[in-house]
């Protein structure tokens, strides 16, 4: 049987139940299509490809887990990934990653699954992506290690943190020997377990799809350089604003401390309708640029205050409006508010706010009424956001705030590049493309599913969700028995009419519902151009969605 690993007692929050608890115990070999893989109670990796159309061939083992893993207390359920069309990376469950070299997968002569790289990393982890590259002649692997663990520091939360660890393993050449060695560690902290977490194909940068933000965890070296230049600019920010200015309906005074050694012929004041400049003995000016709004600069005037202050008055040309900077883009100064300003603007605000949290909401018309929403409109979560970071400085180049387009599934469509992502958008369900290596085009629309995003929302028992890599269908299952398919709209060989608007429909999608016979609940789910794969812990399904070319 498949080795599912139920969770335990101290796996309570919703993170380890997305993480683990929903974990996908099937795993599709995407460069070789049609083979699926999934880890036995006996520590076997077991694969299955379809021979004939619906033909399946007898389980067979490709590689057997060293560890015996009824050992391990506190273990999670194994992992696998494709990272080429001849590496795979592996994980037992127990904290022990291993690089696999495996020759060309498929059931093909050269397939040998050895292992070049296996060591501890710490506390147990699953495989979330891993990507295979060569740069500068040298061969890395790249692995995106997901962990779900304790936050004594989280007191409010739910007392978890999870981590995502990028460890990049590197072909090492020491006096003619080749060996893979651990290259680069890096671990990036979030409060939510991400729908989507996938390495460039170049290992230049990383994708993260979450509801909580990712941030780089630095070494301690790192933090300390951080917070001399921290220092330094904090300093450097501590700094007296240059000039204070007031303003009424119709004038603006300004007051800028001068030198004590500065007399009255050492200041030169200009006024012109629409600009101000200071200067002081032979300096370069104190004061100069473009106001907010025209003065009558004729009757502009400046004194020199006993406190040592030049008070310069400047009156309004058109009386009224409130200027929200004296000199566009200067920010060396600083408004000081009248008092008397302060309580107008309060009294004028006062009727959007009230004492009460929430005085009457069925008084008069509610913003929104909550009545009108469905149940599969409402979202779990307010807002996810999709982040691009750099591989070298750790840095985030792109966010995108995904608002209320709630993430669906991800799928591999080209090996050869990253996952896509679905996303829902209004009723509709969209694809999109990642591709690192085009800053302008970086995020794809490659497919649409019409209506999924609504039809899955009603689904309240669904597990997985998966489509086709040509897109021609998508499906969803639920935890137990059935399984949903949506074909895509294809056109009608026959004349049919929509009664109600007398027009003729030319296309036709069609919705396909099969019931497994089984009770065990499903583990695993995958759907390739031709079929859907379906696995419970003792039965592996194959359903025919299309036929083949």
């Amino acid at each position: 049987a498949v080795a599912e690993v139920k969770l335990r007692d101290d796996q309570y929050t919703l993170d380890h139940m997305r993480a683990f608890g929903m974990y996908n115990y099937l795993h599709l070999d995407s460069w070789y299509q049609d083979n699926v893989y999934y880890i036995d109670q006996f520590g076997r990796v077991m694969n299955v490809s379809v021979t004939l159309e619906t033909a399946l061939q007898k389980p067979r083992e490709v590689f057997r887990l060293p560890t015996d893993l009824t050992a391990y207390d506190n273990r999670l359920c194994a992992s696998i990934y494709f990272s080429s069309s001849t590496w795979v990376t592996l994980s037992d469950g127990t904290g022990r990653l291993y690089l696999i070299k495996s020759g060309k997968r498929g059931n093909s002569a050269s397939e040998k699954w050895e292992i070049v790289f296996n060591e501890e990393l710490g506390s147990p982890f699953t495989i979330a992506h891993s990507v295979s590259f060569v740069k500068s002649d040298i061969h890395s692997v790249a692995v995106l290690l997901l962990r779900v663990e304790k936050d004594e520091l989280d007191t409010k939360g739910s007392g978890f943190h999870i981590s995502l660890e990028w460890v990049t393993i590197a072909e090492m050449s020491k006096e003619g020997d080749h060996r893979y060695e651990i290259f680069k560690r890096r671990v990036l902290q979030g409060k939510s377990v991400p729908h989507y977490a996938a390495i460039e194909p170049s290992g230049d940068g990383l994708m993260i799809l979450s509801y909580k933000p990712f941030k780089f965890m630095q070494h301690e070296e790192d933090k300390l350089e951080e917070n001399v230049d921290g220092k330094v600019t904090n300093e450097k920010k501590v700094v007296d604003p240059l000039y204070y200015w007031q303003q009424t309906e119709d004038d603006l005074t300004i007051t800028v401390h001068i030198p004590q050694d500065i007399v009255k012929d050492d200041i030169k004041v200009q006024f012109s309708p629409n600009n101000i400049c200071v200067t002081l003995k032979d300096q370069p000016p104190l004061m100069e640029g473009t106001l907010y709004s025209s003065v009558d600069h004729e009757s502009c005037t400046w004194i020199i205050r006993e406190n040592k202050s030049l008070e310069i008055s400047l009156i309004k040309k058109s009386e009224g409006p409130q200027w929200p900077e004296l000199i566009v883009g200067d920010t060396r100064g600083e408004f000081i508010m009248d008092p008397s300003q302060r309580s107008a603007m309060a009294e004028c605000l006062m009727h959007l706010t009230s004492e009460v949290m929430n005085p009457n909401p069925d008084k008069e018309n509610p913003p929104c009424n909550a009545q009108e929403l469905e149940e599969c409109d409402a979202f779990l979560e307010d807002s996810a956001s999709l982040c691009r970071f750099d591989g070298d400085t750790l840095k985030v180049t792109h966010v995108i705030n995904l608002g209320s387009n709630q993430y669906l599934f991800s799928v591999v469509v080209d090996p050869k590049e990253m996952p896509c992502f679905c996303l829902r958008h209004d009723v509709d369900a969209l694809l999109w493309q990642p591709h690192a290596d085009q800053p302008d085009n970086m995020w794809e629309h490659i497919a649409t599913f019409n209506a999924l995003g609504y039809v899955q929302a009603s689904k309240q028992d669904k597990k997985f969700m998966a489509c086709a890599p040509n897109h021609s269908y998508a499906a969803l299952c639920e935890c137990l028995r059935r399984v949903f398919i949506y074909r895509q709209p294809t056109p009608l060989s026959t004349v049919l009419y929509n009664r109600k608007e007398g027009r003729q429909v030319g296309q036709v999608a069609k919705q396909l519902v099969a019931t497994l016979e089984a009770s065990d609940p499903i583990l695993g789910f995958q759907a390739t151009n031709e079929r859907l794969f379906v696995l419970t812990a003792k039965t592996l399904f194959l359903i025919k969605v299309n036929t083949g070319n």
